[in-house]
């Protein structure tokens, strides 16, 4: 298994597991559940552990796909900026989520407020891993891509 192949195995994670936490942490809101709202931390707490993973293995992902015919640099680029601004929201997730855990498991007084916080966190995580998620199938998915032609865009990268 080359890096490429890795790094396609372990980055949807951070993408689905934060959908799905955002589903659950919805739902232990909802119904004020505290049990429910842990799984979501603990689902959100590996997610970023994916994230980790994720990062890690792009680089060489990156070194086996950039100089393939219709990958160019800029596109890869795009998907490692998105990539960048992902992991961190994800960390800052994985380390609100382990607070949340920690104050439920104690009953504390600011755990709801906690539990709203990772809401807003966990949003902006999924809008975030829709982007990263896009420009990433971008690369090999010329079918995705805005541009009329990928011949067009390899050209434009290689102008910069």
């Amino acid at each position: 298994m080359n890096d490429a192949h890795l790094h396609m195995v372990v980055n949807h994670f951070p993408i689905i597991g934060v959908i799905f936490g955002l589903g659950i942490l919805i739902t232990g809101i909802v119904l004020k559940n505290d049990t429910i709202k842990n799984v979501s931390y603990i689902l959100f707490v590996i997610t970023s552990l994916f994230a980790a993973a994720s990062m890690y293995t792009g680089e060489g992902a990156e070194e086996i796909v950039e100089d393939l015919p219709t990958v160019g640099h800029k596109i890869i680029h795009e998907h490692e900026e998105m990539a960048e601004k992902l992991a961190i929201v994800l960390y800052i997730l994985g380390a609100f989520s382990l607070v949340g855990f920690y104050l439920n498991f104690k009953k504390h007084a600011k755990a709801n407020l906690v539990s709203y916080l990772v809401l807003i966190v966990a949003l902006i995580a999924v809008f975030l891993g829709q982007q990263t998620g896009t420009t990433g199938g971008e690369i090999r998915h010329t079918e995705i891509r805005d541009s009329s032609s990928p011949i067009e865009e390899l050209n434009s990268d290689e102008d910069h």
